[in-house]
């Protein structure tokens, strides 16, 4: 049995978007189920428009979600020779011809095709000229099949029918020596032996002149699959308007990657009523029949509510690691090279439940840090008052008095404190609050004061009480 060998071939022209790393993942699952070949590759031949920045743009976003590739990353620029060597022997076996119509020529007889209502195709006109010793502005045309139709049994929309009386002599070489996308993609996917070409359905109109190719050159035709598209909410396909679109943008606004995988393969896959997966999880259960044929909408509060369960659900310490560059931004670097992993681990596990983002973490773990805490101002003015200063001497004494920090112990005395004083649980517990992290929304307190550790609880305590007595 054939090795499945699939591809991710991006053009360098920006970043990596979310509609092409969904190409990527679903070649990626159906390489890694079917223990075949993920393939990577540049398609660098617009020399207008690729940079290497976008390349290592391509490649960060690729590590960052986890799509390893097993060969690669080719780059097309470095494959010129082989390209023309494929063109020519077309026109050695008489299935190219050279073309010496100039681009103005071209374009005003498109133009006038297209005001009769004509196809603005080719007109084939060096079709039967044979020309032998083109001028330096001759281009390499692929004589395209003109009868009979090309069936193409899409992996995911079904047979589709395209007749070839509408075919395009297409360039294959220009005048300057480069390929066109559509010969070198057919080079490049039969030399690297691709055995399913899985793409996005805007690349559909190029199938059916990408066969002929391939028949001509004597190479197999692979099977394709063309993935319908990503449509922004208001049905209009997926832009910058509709809210990020880069997949390290993403990374930048606190989701991890795992999270945007799981949102991504469900954006036209499905298994039942099952929304959330283990990486094992999709490699085991992914499918081309489940894939769906009409567009998917992207919707940002689900991919918000899947990175919530994924912040809830992903070891603390991999939430910690992931946390660690948002934090360096966020200017706590020097503090968080005074603390521990574990450490850092714990504070996660102390505020994953509020959430939703790592972005989100940072703001909730940011009191943490340091020595002292900053108040919010409003906070202090209507919890760390004259009034509750005596109250909050006394529980600070009593605090003092404990041993080592042990929750339950400092839990136990709490509540003991607040039935001798004779007060509600709340006229205590805001001010301490407040005092422990400035601001007057925190987890539990005690888990608080064992993040923050003994040392530390009565530290802020007593810069709290200074306050209330100022």
């Amino acid at each position: 049995m054939t090795q499945v060998r699939v591809r991710f071939a991006p053009s360098p022209t920006g970043f990596l978007h979310i509609g092409g790393v969904r190409t990527a993942l679903f070649n990626w699952l159906f390489a890694r189920q079917q223990k075949g070949v993920f393939v990577l590759r540049i398609e660098d031949t617009d020399q207008d428009r690729s940079t290497d920045e976008s390349i290592q743009a391509i490649i960060e976003g690729m590590k960052w979600v986890g799509l390893d590739w097993d060969e690669g990353p080719f780059r097309q620029t470095e494959r010129m020779e082989i390209y023309r060597s494929h063109a020519l022997a077309l026109l050695d076996k008489g299935q190219a011809y050279w073309c010496v119509c100039k681009a103005e020529e071209l374009e005003a007889r498109r133009k006038e095709a297209e005001a009769k209502g004509l196809s603005p195709r080719y007109d084939g006109r060096c079709r039967t000229l044979g020309i032998t010793n083109p001028p330096g502005d001759a281009a390499l045309r692929f004589k395209a099949p003109q009868e009979g139709q090309i069936v193409v049994d899409d992996l995911i929309k079904g047979k589709i029918t395209f007749d070839n009386s509408a075919a395009d002599d297409l360039i294959i070489l220009r005048s300057n020596g480069y390929p066109t996308y559509n010969f070198s993609v057919v080079v490049d996917d039969a030399l690297m032996n691709i055995t399913h070409v899985i793409r996005g359905d805007d690349h559909l109109t190029n199938t059916p002149r990408q066969i002929p190719i391939f028949q001509a050159l004597g190479f197999p035709v692979p099977q394709f699959g063309h993935l319908p598209m990503i449509l922004g909410s208001d049905k209009s396909r997926l832009s910058k308007r509709h809210g990020a679109t880069s997949v390290i943008a993403y990374k930048d606004m606190g989701y991890l990657p795992e999270a945007m995988v799981n949102y991504l393969v469900r954006l036209g896959w499905s298994h039942g009523d099952q929304e959330l997966f283990s990486r094992q999880e999709l490699i085991e259960k992914f499918s081309w029949k489940n894939v769906q044929s009409s567009p998917a909408v992207f919707n940002p509060e689900k991919l918000l509510w899947i990175n919530a369960e994924y912040i809830k659900t992903t070891p603390p310490s991999q939430v910690a690691q992931a946390l660690v560059p948002l934090l360096d931004q966020a200017g706590l670097h020097e503090q968080v090279k005074a603390v521990s992993l574990e450490w850092l681990a714990q504070l996660v596990v102390l505020v994953k439940e509020r959430a939703k983002t790592l972005v989100e973490m940072v703001e909730w773990v940011r009191p943490y840090f340091g020595e002292s805490v900053v108040l919010e101002e409003e906070a202090a003015k209507k919890f760390l008052t004259p009034a509750i200063a005596p109250v909050l001497d006394k529980l600070l004494a009593r605090f003092a008095a404990l041993p080592a920090f042990s929750k339950p112990v400092w839990e136990e005395s709490f509540k003991k404190f607040v039935e001798e004083e004779g007060i509600k649980m709340g006229q205590i517990a805001q001010p301490v609050r407040v005092a422990l992290t400035g601001r007057t929304a925190s987890p539990g307190l005690f888990e608080v004061m064992e993040v923050l550790g003994r040392d530390r609880t009565l530290l802020r305590l007593r810069q709290g009480l200074a306050r209330a007595t100022a």
